[in-house]
């Protein structure tokens, strides 16, 4: 299958998910994760409508991005998406990241969220921010369950960002059901902060990201709002095998 084909098979799968479990498809939003794809494959993603793409990279993001604005050039028709940055972030990088993105899904700790926040006022930008929920897993990124409200009361304190949810990345298996309770836990989490926050207006708290391709049926069937998907949509990278379902 194609770039297109893919799209609009996942596209599908995610509806017949949201009305198996009696959600809204409306209610979910597809992040096509292009990180290390061409720039010529995500304009294909973005023809083929596309309209929020992900990437884990901040120099790769902004070459991709230039060359993305130069398609535009030529199609002005065609919708510009919107950026999400999803990796691990610097704060070193995060003047760069609040140029480009709209939303980054991976904030853990309050330094990174004040360099954000200068970043932000420099721009006249409230930037959007999703709070990233650890597993326990070293190698990754993440604030613990334990210390998520007092991030989040920090962060809530900060003029130009804006809360929007959690996000979380489970450990990989093979076996899509190991991430449920990952997934449920982070719902569990987010209406535990709603419940503190129902004052702060300006921090939607609506968001949860989780899940990809291996497991975004699952994640789809918790409660995800914004789900992370990049070989199931662009194909393998690096040899890797693409099972569709």
């Amino acid at each position: 299958m194609n770039i297109k084909e893919r799209l609009n098979h996942i596209l599908k799968r995610i509806e017949e998910e949201a009305l198996d479990c009696n959600r809204s498809p409306d209610n979910i939003q597809l992040v096509a994760v292009s990180k290390k794809h061409t720039a010529d494959h995500v304009w294909s993603a973005i023809e083929s409508g596309t309209t929020i793409l992900g990437e884990n990279y901040v120099q790769e993001a902004r070459e991709k991005i230039k060359e993305i604005e130069n398609f535009h050039i030529n199609k002005p028709d065609i919708q510009r998406p919107s950026w999400h940055f999803i990796g691990h972030l610097q704060r070193n990088k995060a003047k760069y990241a609040v140029r480009l993105f709209d939303l980054i899904h991976s904030v853990d700790n309050i330094e990174l969220a004040k360099a954000l926040d200068k970043c932000a006022h420099k721009h006249n930008k409230c930037q959007h921010i999703l709070i990233q929920i650890s597993t326990g897993e070293t190698s990754k990124s993440g604030v613990l369950p334990d210390h998520l409200e007092k991030l989040l009361k920090s962060a809530m304190s900060l003029t130009n960002i804006a809360v929007c949810g959690l996000m979380v990345m489970p450990p990989f298996s093979e076996n899509p059901e190991d991430s449920r309770l990952y997934f449920q836990q982070l719902a569990k989490l987010l209406q535990q902060i709603k419940a503190i926050s129902r004052n702060q207006t300006r921090h939607p708290l609506n968001h949860l990201s989780m899940g990809m391709t291996a497991d975004y049926p699952v994640a789809i069937q918790e409660g995800a709002t914004l789900i992370r998907v990049g070989t199931a949509i662009f194909g393998p990278r690096d040899g890797c095998n693409i099972h569709m379902k």
